[in-house]
C-alpha cells in the first residue's frame, strides 16, 4: 500500500510532543498555518522501512474541553480531518494527569497509540509503570519512547503502521447508572440525525453533557431543538440522580478510572532524594532571587551574542562581502552604469549589509532554544508572572512577551492561548514594543559603531546598549498593558495556571533544528521582502533622471527631506534617517540595508559613514525609535487578522508612533541637558 499515511501527535503542554516529532521527521519538516487560523501548523515526513508517515504536530491541550484557540484546533483536526492514527504522547512522570485527555481520545473510535516518553525521567522519579498492563485496560498499545536519545522511535513508528489493519471499539467508561443510558440515548440521536458517526457519537454526546461550547458549535446544537431538548433532559437526570452537575459528575468518573489504572499500573517507590527540578528551581524560582537571576541570564545572552556572534562571527562574513563587493565591482567595471550601481547598491550594498546579521541571528536563535528545550523558558514565564500580575495583567501575557522576543508576530499568535478577550487584545496590543530579533541588526550596527571596544566594566558596552533596549521594550510593554488595563478595557481579573516541566539537557541536533527554523526566515525575508524593499528604495533614489543617485535631489531624498525636521528633537532630522525609518515599516531589518544603500556602501563601511552623521547620544534616541515606532507590515497584518478589525490595526500603529517619537525625544533632549 503506498497512499500517504498520516499521524497525528496529540498531548499536554510539556509532554515532549515536539521533540518526538523533530526526531521522528529529522529535516523533512514544513511550517506553515492552519487553514483560516495563524497558529503554527508543523508538518514533517518520517521514514519507517522504505514507507514515508506523514506526521503532524498538533499544538498542545489538557483535553477536548478545550477554550483557547490553539486547543480548538487539536480537537478539530482530529474530528474532522481523522489522521490514520493518533500517537498520544504521554509525560510518563506525570502520568495521571496525562489519563485524562488519553481517556478522552480513547471514547473516540480513533486507531490510538498512547507513547509513555521520556522513560527515563520516570526512572529517575522511581516511577515504574506497568505497559502490557496499562495497553490491556485501556485496549490500546502502549509504547515507551525517550525523545532525547532516539529510543523507542522506531517501535513506535511499527506499531502506528500496525493499526492501519487494526479496528479498535471505542472505549466505554462506566459513567454510572444516571449517565450510561442518556449518554446512549444522546449518541443514537446524533447519529441518527447525521450529526456524527457511530466513531464519535459517544464522545461527542459526553461532551454536550457537559455542555462543551465546541461540541455545542461543531454539531450545531442549537439548530436541532429536539435534540437540544433530549440533552437538557438528559443533564437534568444526572444532577437529580447524582446529585452534581453533569461536568463535575462525567469529570469525577473519569478521575475514578484514572486511579484505578494508577493503582494497577504504576508503581512509586519512596525516596528521601531531592531530584535536580526541585533543587533548581529553588534557586531559578525564588520569590526574590528568581526574576534578578532571569535578566541576568536574558543580559548574558545579549553578551554572548554581541561578542560571539557579532563581532567574532559576523566579522568573516563582513569581510567576505567586502572582497564580494570588490571582485563583482571589478568585473562590472564596463557595464553601464545603471546596472552596475543596482548590483553594487541595492544587492551587495543593501541586502548583503543584512545578511551580514545572519551569524548573529545563529548565535542568538541557539542559545533562545537552549533555554527553551531546557524547560527555563516556561520558569521565565511563572516568573513574569508576578510582574505581570503586580500591575494587573494576565500572566499568560508574559509567555507572548518572551514569544516576541524572537519575532512579535509570533507573539501576537501565542495569545491564542488566553481565554478573555481583555487579555488578548492588550497582548495583542503592547506584543509589538518587545524587542524582537528583526531590531537585532540595527541594534548591533549603531551598538558596533558607537559603543563597540568600549567596556562598562568587564563587560562590552555594546552588550549593555542593547539589554537596556531589551529592558525598555518590557518596561514600556507593562506600562501600555496597565493604561490599557485601566482605560480601554475594564473587565474582570483573569488567572493564571502554567505547568513546570522537568529541567532537560537539549539534544544538538534538536537545538540545531529550532536554530535554523528561526534563522531561516530572516533569510528568506532578505531574499524576498528585503530585497523588493531595497529594489524599490533603489529605484526612488535615481530618479528623476539625470540627478546624483541616492542625493537630497531624488525623489527619495526630498520624500526624506520633508519628514526629517519631525526628527530633529530627536537628533536624527536628516533625511536618511527619516527614509529608514518609513523603509522600517515594511520591514525592520530594512532599515540597516537603507542605509547601506543610500550611503551607497555595504555594512562593512557603514561604521565610517554614520559618525558623519550620528552622535552617541542621537544614536541611542534612533535605537529607541527603531525599538518602539509602528509594528513591521507583518506585525500589522496579523494584528488586525487577531482581532478582526482594521481599527486596532491603525490604533496599533498610532500610538506606537507616538510613543517611539516621544521616548527618542526624552532621551535625546535629557541627555543633551546632561551634557551627554
Amino acid at each position: 500500500m503506498n497512499r500517504e499515511f498520516t499521524i497525528a501527535l496529540v498531548g499536554n503542554p510539556n509532554c515532549g510532543k515536539t521533540s518526538l516529532f523533530n526526531i521522528m521527521t529529522g529535516s523533512r519538516q514544513h511550517v506553515g498555518n492552519w487553514p483560516g487560523v495563524t497558529v503554527e501548523r508543523k508538518e514533517g515526513i518520517a521514514k519507517y522501512n522504505g514507507r514515508n508517515i506523514k506526521v503532524i504536530d498538533l499544538p498542545g491541550t489538557y483535553s477536548f474541553s478545550a477554550s483557547s484557540e490553539d486547543e480548538l484546533i487539536a480537537v478539530r483536526y482530529i474530528l474532522q480531518d481523522k489522521p490514520d492514527v493518533v500517537v498520544n504522547v504521554i509525560d510518563s512522570g506525570n502520568i495521571e494527569r496525562n489519563l485524562y485527555l488519553a481517556l478522552q481520545l480513547l471514547e473516540m473510535n480513533s486507531q490510538v497509540v498512547l507513547v509513555l516518553n521520556m522513560f527515563d525521567e520516570a526512572e529517575k522519579k522511581h516511577i515504574k509503570i506497568d505497559q502490557a498492563k496499562l495497553a490491556k485496560l485501556l485496549g490500546a498499545p502502549v509504547v515507551a519512547t525517550i525523545a532525547t536519545r532516539n529510543y523507542g522511535i522506531q517501535e513506535l513508528l511499527a506499531t502506528a503502521l500496525k493499526q492501519e489493519k487494526q479496528h479498535r471499539e471505542p472505549l466505554k467508561l462506566d459513567y454510572g447508572t444516571p449517565a450510561n443510558q442518556v449518554i446512549a440515548e444522546i449518541a443514537k440521536e446524533l447519529e441518527e440525525t447525521g450529526l456524527a458517526t457511530a466513531q464519535d457519537s459517544r464522545l461527542l454526546a459526553v461532551k454536550l453533557l457537559e455542555n462543551d461550547q465546541f461540541a455545542r458549535d461543531y454539531v450545531q446544537l442549537e439548530k436541532f431543538p429536539a435534540l437540544q431538548e433530549t440533552v437538557k433532559r438528559a443533564s437534568q437526570k444526572i444532577r437529580t440522580e447524582a446529585g452534581f452537575d453533569p461536568e463535575i459528575y462525567l469529570a469525577d468518573k473519569r478521575y475514578e478510572f484514572i486511579s484505578m489504572l494508577v493503582r494497577e499500573c504504576v508503581q512509586r517507590e519512596a525516596t528521601q532524594s531531592q531530584d535536580l527540578t526541585e533543587r533548581l528551581d529553588k534557586v531559578l524560582t525564588h520569590k526574590w532571587l528568581g526574576i534578578p537571576l532571569f535578566f541576568i541570564i536574558m543580559f548574558l545572552i545579549y553578551q554572548i551574542t554581541m561578542g560571539f556572534g557579532n563581532d567574532f562571527l559576523g566579522s568573516y562574513v563582513e569581510n567576505a562581502f567586502a572582497l564580494l563587493g570588490e571582485y563583482i565591482s571589478g568585473l562590472m567595471a564596463n557595464s553601464p552604469e545603471l546596472l552596475r550601481s543596482f548590483v553594487i547598491d541595492a544587492v551587495i550594498g543593501g541586502v548583503g549589509s543584512v545578511l551580514v546579521f545572519v551569524p548573529l541571528m545563529f548565535t542568538m536563535y541557539f542559545l533562545i532554544s537552549f533555554l527553551e528545550d531546557s524547560g527555563y523558558m516556561a520558569r521565565a514565564a511563572y516568573l513574569m508572572d508576578r510582574l505581570m500580575s503586580a500591575v494587573g495583567l494576565h500572566g499568560k501575557t508574559a509567555v507572548a512577551m518572551i514569544v516576541g522576543s524572537g519575532c512579535n508576530v509570533a507573539g501576537i499568535m501565542s495569545t491564542r492561548t488566553l481565554d478573555s478577550k481583555k487579555d488578548r487584545m492588550i497582548g495583542i496590543l503592547i506584543s509589538p514594543f518587545i524587542s524582537c530579533s528583526a531590531r537585532l541588526p540595527v541594534y548591533a550596527l549603531f551598538a558596533g559603531v558607537f559603543f563597540g571596544g568600549k567596556k562598562v566594566g568587564i563587560f562590552p558596552a555594546s552588550g549593555l546598549v542593547i539589554f537596556s533596549l531589551y529592558l525598555l521594550g518590557i518596561i514600556i510593554a507593562v506600562t501600555a498593558g496597565k493604561l490599557l488595563s485601566k482605560t480601554v478595557f475594564k473587565q474582570e481579573k483573569s488567572y493564571f495556571i502554567m505547568e513546570l516541566p522537568p529541567y532537560r539537557i537539549p539534544t544538538l541536533k534538536s537545538l540545531l533544528i529550532h536554530m535554523w527554523e528561526k534563522t531561516e526566515s530572516f533569510v528568506k525575508k532578505a531574499g524576498t521582502i528585503i530585497f523588493g524593499i531595497v529594489a524599490l528604495i533603489w529605484a526612488l533614489s535615481i530618479f528623476p533622471v539625470g540627478v546624483t543617485p541616492g542625493s537630497v535631489e531624488s525623489i527619495l531624498g526630498k520624500l526624506g527631506t520633508i519628514l526629517a525636521p519631525i526628527f530633529s528633537p530627536a537628533g536624527f532630522g536628516t533625511w536618511e534617517s527619516a527614509v529608514a525609518l518609513i523603509v522600517g515599516v515594511g520591514a525592520k531589518e530594512a532599515i540597516v540595508a537603507t542605509f547601506g544603500m543610500v550611503y551607497g556602501t555595504g555594512e562593512e563601511m557603514l561604521s565610517n559613514v554614520l559618525g558623519q552623521y550620528f552622535t552617541p547620544l542621537s544614536a541611542y534616541a534612533f535605537m529607541v525609535m527603531t525599538l518602539l515606532y509602528s509594528p513591521c507590515a507583518a506585525t500589522i497584518g496579523i494584528i488586525k487578522k487577531e482581532t478582526n478589525s482594521l481599527k486596532w490595526a491603525f490604533f496599533s500603529v498610532a500610538y506606537s508612533l507616538v510613543i517611539g517619537w516621544g521616548m527618542a525625544v526624552l532621551v535625546y533632549q535629557l541627555g543633551t541637558f546632561l551634557g551627554l
